[in-house]
């Protein structure tokens, strides 16, 4: 398997190689920010990229949202276009090294672009990185993808056992509103750290 490292990720943006990038948010993650009434919550986008979601929250009013990516790149361009957005929350580093404690953690295509073998730790690192009874709330693929390269693909079966040991289950259902190319295929997540 190729080494999903930052040069990897560099130069997936670099050379404009993110197909994943719907362009904009999608709807899954709309909804839910729509519904939201704290617009205070403390917001981490791990693997955030162009951060659509970040933008949208942002401009929603929300205060206090994180983007973290290992790209300089992709948080670069970010900045372009939203030079408004604190620079203090553009985080560029390692997911699994990054300190703080959020309220919420925005799952999008983070998740399927590690190696499955990382998955575990996954769970491990956003549990600690959330407050007390935090959330994550998101998108994963509830389809078979990738063996060689992200994005990577699961299933429901396997993300229960998977996030049941540190989270409770909320919501964890096909999406009913996913973008067209995505119907079907993507679970919407919302679990709570025990």
């Amino acid at each position: 398997m190729q080494q999903l490292n930052q040069q990897y990720w560099e130069a997936r943006y670099q050379n404009g190689h993110t197909g994943w990038d719907a362009g904009t948010i999608t709807t899954p993650l709309r909804d839910y920010f729509d519904q939201l009434t704290n617009k205070s919550v403390s917001v981490l986008i791990p693997g955030a990229g162009n951060a659509h979601e970040a933008a949208y929250m942002h401009k929603e009013g929300f205060s206090n949202v994180h983007v973290l990516d290992i790209s300089q790149s992709a948080l670069h361009q970010f900045q372009l276009r939203h030079p408004d957005f604190p620079e203090s929350h553009i985080h560029q580093g390692d997911f699994w090294a990054h300190l703080g404690q959020y309220d919420l953690i925005i799952e999008q295509t983070f998740f399927c672009a590690i190696d499955p073998s990382l998955r575990a730790a996954y769970v491990a690192k956003t549990s600690d990185l959330l407050k007390q009874r935090g959330k994550l709330v998101g998108v994963l693929w509830n389809h078979p993808m990738g063996e060689a390269e992200p994005p990577f693909g699961g299933s429901v079966t396997e993300y229960v056992e998977l996030f049941s040991e540190r989270f409770e289950i909320n919501v964890m259902e096909t999406a009913y509103n996913s973008i067209k190319p995505r119907a079907g295929r993507e679970v919407f997540i919302k679990l709570t750290k025990k």
